[in-house]
C-alpha cells in the first residue's frame, strides 16, 4: 500500500516549540518523530512554508525551525504548477473561503490541491483545520475540477500506532 502523501504547514513546526501550549507540543513531538521522521508518511513543506519561518523575528528561533525542517522533503518547484496553484489561492480567497489577508494559508491550500496530496497538516484551526472550511474548500475544488479528495487534519489525527 502507496504512503499517504501530506504537507505541513508552518504551525506544525511552529508548534515543536509552543511551550505555552504542552499538549499540542507533545502531540507534535510525536508525530514528527515517531511518523514523519520515520517515514511512516511521504511528508513534504514548500517554499511558502520556509518563507514564513524565514519570517521569524528572532535569529534563534528561525535557526531552530529551520533545523526542524532539513528532515522534512521540499516540494520542488515546477513552474507549471505555479500559475495555477496563485490561481487557485485567489479563488479561495474571492470566494472568501479565506481571508484576504491569510494569502499563505490560501497557499497552502492550493499547493495541496494542485499536487494531488492526501492531508494538509495544520494547527490552524481558525482557517485551515476545521470541517466547515474543509467542506467549502472541498466543493470549491470539485466546482473547478480538482476531484482529489483533500482532507485538513491536524496531526493527532495522522498518528496511527501499530500500523
Amino acid at each position: 500500500m502507496p504512503k499517504s502523501k501530506i504537507y505541513l504547514d508552518t504551525s506544525v513546526i511552529n508548534f515543536l516549540f509552543a511551550d505555552d501550549a504542552p499538549e499540542k507540543k507533545e502531540i507534535t513531538e510525536d508525530f514528527i518523530y515517531n511518523f514523519v521522521m520515520k517515514e511512516v508518511y511521504e511528508v513534504y513543506i514548500s517554499s511558502v512554508v520556509l518563507g514564513e519561518i524565514l519570517q521569524t523575528k528572532t535569529e534563534a528561533k528561525r535557526a531552530k525551525l529551520l533545523q526542524k525542517t532539513e528532515y522534512i522533503s521540499p516540494l520542488l518547484a515546477d513552474e507549471s504548477k505555479e500559475r495555477e496553484i496563485e490561481r487557485l489561492a485567489k479563488l479561495y480567497i474571492d470566494e472568501k473561503i479565506i481571508p484576504a489577508k491569510k494569502v499563505a494559508d490560501a497557499l497552502h491550500i492550493a499547493i495541496s490541491t494542485v499536487n494531488q496530496f492526501d492531508y494538509l497538516v495544520s494547527w490552524n484551526y481558525k482557517h485551515l483545520a476545521n470541517t466547515n472550511r474543509e467542506r467549502k474548500i472541498l466543493l470549491t475544488n470539485m466546482k473547478h475540477n480538482y476531484l482529489h479528495a483533500l482532507r485538513i487534519i491536524t496531526p493527532i489525527e495522522l498518528i496511527d500506532y501499530g500500523n
